[in-house]
């Protein structure tokens, strides 16, 4: 299935239920979370230079959203194996989890027609969605940029504390 701009979720909308195992191995459901809020973030592959950037500026922001009542889950399409390197090499504090058959990213209108480089794919579009206190979307976002993403996510959202 591939995702069009009408599928996307927006703020009010219900978030997609899902399981997904994380990069050990273990079970984590978007229900787990409940009266917590969640950020929600699909990036496309592990150890690339721009996931990289995303998933540090997370890791090196992560007690300051965790303070501010924030959750953060990563979602790629790589297998556990992948995850598990790409969290220890890089110090990763918080879970990443592994969407191989990219049925969550799917749900989430995460996975869709890509062009880059004159070349048109179907893959993952890096995408954002914070889900509130109750599973209801707060805020989607598609197409993020990897660089900067957590700063314009912070202003975003309204919790810019610079």
């Amino acid at each position: 299935m591939t995702a069009t701009t009408t599928d996307r979720l927006a703020a009010g909308d219900k978030a997609p239920e899902f399981t997904l195992n994380d990069a050990e191995g273990n079970a984590v459901s978007l229900s787990d979370y409940r009266g917590k809020k969640v950020i929600v973030y699909f990036y496309p592959a592990a150890s690339t230079p721009g996931c990289t950037k995303q998933a540090c500026d997370f890791r090196d922001s992560i007690e300051s959203l965790q303070s501010l009542g924030y959750q953060v889950l990563g979602i790629s399409p790589d297998p556990q194996k992948k995850l598990e390197k790409f969290t220890a090499t890089e110090s990763l504090n918080f879970p990443l989890l592994s969407d191989e058959d990219h049925s969550v990213a799917e749900a989430y209108a995460a996975w869709g027609e890509k062009k880059n480089y004159g070349r048109t794919y179907e893959g993952l579009i890096r995408s954002t969605i914070v889900v509130d206190e109750e599973g209801n979307v707060a805020l989607a976002q598609y197409n993020v940029r990897a660089t900067g993403h957590v700063a314009k996510l912070r202003r975003d959202l309204g919790i810019d504390t610079k």
